[in-house]
């Protein structure tokens, strides 16, 4: 059976916003797990609350270490971003911390999926119009970039999966 890393912030692990101080979904409900029960793949989740793009000589090491103590694997998705625009980065900005991220995973020789995160709705987390074009304008920007890189890409913002009342996250 192949492996498949799935890098990720709170969509990718399943943080549920409903319960006080943030709970997790069930396993069956987490876009990770559904794909590892309907594939001859075995998903290995790899999403953080939090989570920006790793762009520090700490953070890109701490990855590392965890790849590398998983062992071979066949394949990455990477879904990254929406922390980073959260923290006042801008989309062009986060496009380049990604592209930074895709040389450091290029280095493992395997396919490679890049998932746009979901484009933000107005919600608890998200007060403005401009945080939303940011997130749409980052899909755009790590379309391109996949193109360039020879990488699969995909847009979560396509998924139709409803975002919670905080504007950011999965229902």
């Amino acid at each position: 059976m192949k492996k498949i890393v799935c890098i990720g912030d709170s969509n990718t692990w399943g943080y549920d916003p409903r319960g006080y101080g943030g709970g997790r979904y069930p396993a069956e409900v987490r876009w990770t797990a559904r794909l590892d029960d309907c594939s001859e793949w075995v998903i290995h989740n790899f999403g953080e609350n939090g989570r920006e793009i790793p762009h520090s000589a700490f953070a890109l090491r701490i990855l590392g270490q965890q790849l590398a103590a998983l062992g071979p694997f066949d394949g990455i998705c990477v879904m990254l971003g929406a922390n980073d625009l959260l923290c006042g980065v801008s989309p062009a900005a986060a496009a380049a911390r990604m592209e930074d991220l895709l040389d450091q995973l290029d280095a493992y020789g395997v396919p490679l999926l890049l998932i746009a995160p979901p484009q933000f709705c107005l919600g608890t987390w998200v007060a403005d119009e401009p945080l939303i074009h940011a997130s749409a304008r980052l899909a755009g920007l790590y379309r391109t970039l996949a193109q360039e890189r020879g990488h699969a890409f995909a847009d979560a913002g396509k998924w139709n999966i409803p975002l919670a009342f905080d504007g950011v996250h999965f229902t």
